[in-house]
């Protein structure tokens, strides 16, 4: 098959074993991982690769060969597809779903290889993997040239900082090991991705399953004189992007074993740090000098990049997690407004005005994503228009967090420029961001010191303020209800204010519609209203269908502790029909009306509301009653 040398993999013990291992120690990592579309091959790589490097066992071996006899797709031959796909659905579909993570080395270097899922479904797997890679192997089938997601996953290798790629046209046993066919996958690869800022891209005609170009050059293929696949993998630079950055040092966590001692653990993200250096703590702008670099093996002068210390300073600052130590004269941008690109993972899409958990590589805050700038095209890498990011899609949003935190561009730096959203409800990871500059607006935007503040304003009311959230479904009775407990309270005297959804929506949000996204904003917007008259000491009834849990959650956070009461006014579907006051029901029910809660679009009904009120053969005055000792109670605790 090879009219070149075999590659020596056996180690070299001849200077003896201490001398073998310090050499291990001391070879280059290189991260790849392999991506592309549906049976490109990506597994059959890996496991080839494995397999021709001599670094499966026997008991692997043996068991790859039984596992091929019941699930192999090769044939006679060993599919090396399940050496890597460990799921029993994967072997089961013949598909990757999970990212697979494998260790190998050579004589020149050691690598960790993650093999990545194709199917679109699965673009957040392949979105992890690549988040720390060095190098990406974008598999293209000969027959099938390049697909959607040839493209999808090259353009997130290019949005996650991966600067090298191998464009490995595999299965060219079945074209014929034709060179025409393979000139034009690679002019055509070459063409797409001239403005994806790669630093090199390395074209490769293989066979996976046959081991063509994998580990050596063949001679079916004696048109093509570069490397083969492992050659390129030993010889590719991996630079060290960060060691030439200033230095940050992401506090993970403060380390107090006694009295006399108190360090900051960390792993150094980019830059070194030597005792004596001076820095500075990123958010307050405190200034110390290093005083020790601590480590289990024992004290440093210096540490450098990807090493993991602990730092003891001079003075004693307050520094916690989520903060960073960094360069004096390089510190990194602190805000709480930025913009970023958003690869979105989950099936419900991201909706503007919604709130999530942003984590970063060691802060954790509340964050909304304020606006959805566009989304882009993966094709074509148009900016397309869109009000929701849908699962699997990149947009560029702005985002608003609760507290400054302390980042960097991603383009600068991958590890303190990136962050993930999580769903508040669910605790799901839904999306992924890469941050590319702060805006503006949070450096012109400060608080604004008030002498009078909420609890001088109540106390001249003589009130507790509160927001009173009524949610049900159209005709449920929120309005009736809210309208007798108002009467209810202005008769002894409190003060308040109604904010009715109807009536919003002819001033303040007569710009909204009933999507689901407007519905989003249409909350947003009436909750903030709420916060505000909130301060002002009043007691505010709002009264609106508000479908969504998350948007109720938004509303609650907003609030003072204690301050938000919600009421689920429960009244079967049904019921809402027959009463239909507004003739919605009946509209909504002959297509007349779009997303109408209950009909076509969904209600979500509250978990844990402070009171959950049902309406069917109750007076509205008894249950308005009801809530107003809710309210007399929460103002005047008993004694325990």
């Amino acid at each position: 098959m090879t009219d070149t040398p075999a590659i020596d993999l056996s180690p070299d013990l001849s200077k003896g074993v201490a001398a073998y291992l310090r050499e291990q120690e001391n070879k280059s990592l290189l991260r790849f991982l392999t991506c592309g579309s549906v049976d490109d091959g990506k597994s059959t790589l890996i496991g080839r690769l494995l397999y021709d490097t001599k670094l499966i066992f026997e008991d692997q071996l043996a068991t790859l060969e039984s596992d091929s006899a019941k699930h192999g797709t090769a044939g006679e031959d060993i599919d090396f597809a399940l050496l890597v796909d460990g799921l029993e659905a994967e072997r089961e579909q013949g598909i990757t779903i999970d990212v697979a993570y494998r260790f190998f080395a050579t004589n020149k270097r050691k690598f960790i290889v993650a093999d990545t899922p194709g199917h679109e479904e699965y673009t957040r797997n392949m979105a992890t993997g690549a988040s720390t890679a060095d190098l990406a192997i974008v598999l293209v089938d000969s027959r099938q040239g390049i697909l959607r997601q040839t493209r999808r996953h090259s353009y997130i290798a290019s949005l996650l900082g991966i600067r090298h790629i191998v464009l490995a046209v595999n299965k060219i046993d079945l074209v014929g090991y034709d060179k025409a066919v393979f000139d034009e996958h690679v002019e055509a690869y070459m063409a797409f991705a001239a403005d994806l800022g790669f630093a090199s891209v390395q074209a490769i005609p293989l066979s996976a399953r046959f081991g063509d170009n994998v580990t050596q050059r063949s001679d079916r293929t004696d048109w093509y004189d570069g490397p083969s696949l492992l050659e390129h993998l030993e010889t590719v630079p991996v630079e060290n992007l960060y060691l030439d950055k200033p230095l940050r040092f992401p506090v993970q966590y403060v380390v107090r074993p006694n009295l006399d001692f108190r360090g900051f653990a960390g792993q150094i993200a980019s830059g070194a740090i030597s005792v004596g250096d001076k820095v500075t703590v990123a958010k307050s702008g405190q200034a110390s000098t290093v005083k020790q670099i601590v480590t289990r093996d024992g004290a440093l002068d210096t540490a450098v990049e990807g090493q993991a210390v602990t730092i003891v300073l001079e003075d004693q600052l307050e520094v916690s997690r989520g903060n960073m130590l960094v360069a004096p004269d390089a510190r990194p941008h602190v805000a709480d407004q930025f913009q970023a690109h958003v690869i979105w993972f989950d099936a419900e899409p991201m909706i503007p005005g919604r709130r999530y958990i942003l984590r970063t590589e060691t802060d954790s805050v509340s964050a909304t994503v304020t606006t959805l700038k566009h989304s882009v095209d993966v094709n074509s890498f148009a900016r397309i228009a869109a009000k929701a990011l849908q699962m699997n899609e990149v947009g560029v949003c702005n985002l608003s967090t609760q507290q400054p935190i302390a980042f960097d561009a991603y383009r600068d730096n991958r590890i303190t420029g990136n962050f993930v959203l999580i769903d508040r409800l669910t605790n799901r990871t839904v999306g992924a961001g890469m941050i590319d500059h702060p805006l503006r607006r949070a450096e012109n935007v400060h608080w604004q010191a008030l002498e009078i503040n909420r609890d001088a304003r109540a106390a001249l009311m003589g009130q507790r303020p509160a927001v009173v959230w009524f949610t049900g479904l159209s005709g449920s009775g929120k309005s009736t209800v809210a309208n007798n407990l108002e009467k209810l309270l202005h008769a002894k005297g409190r003060h308040t204010y109604m904010l009715d959804g109807d009536n919003v929506r002819h001033g303040l949000n007569r710009d909204l519609g009933f999507t689901d996204e407007d519905r989003v904003e249409n909350i947003r917007r009436v909750a903030e209203v709420a916060r505000l008259m909130a301060d002002a000491g009043l007691i505010v009834l709002v009264s609106f269908i508000s479908p969504f849990r998350a948007e109720r959650r938004l509303a609650r956070d907003m609030m003072v502790e204690g301050e938000f009461l919600e009421v689920f006014i429960d009244t079967p579907i049904e019921e809402c029909a027959r009463r239909d006051p507004k003739g919605l029901y009946k509209r909504a029910k002959t297509g007349e009306i779009k997303n109408f809660t209950g009909i076509s679009s969904p209600y979500e009904a509250p978990e844990e509301p402070e009171l959950h009120l049902l309406t069917v053969g109750t007076d509205p005055v008894e249950l308005a009653l009801r809530i107003e000792d809710m309210l007399a109670a929460r103002a005047n605790p008993k004694d325990p």
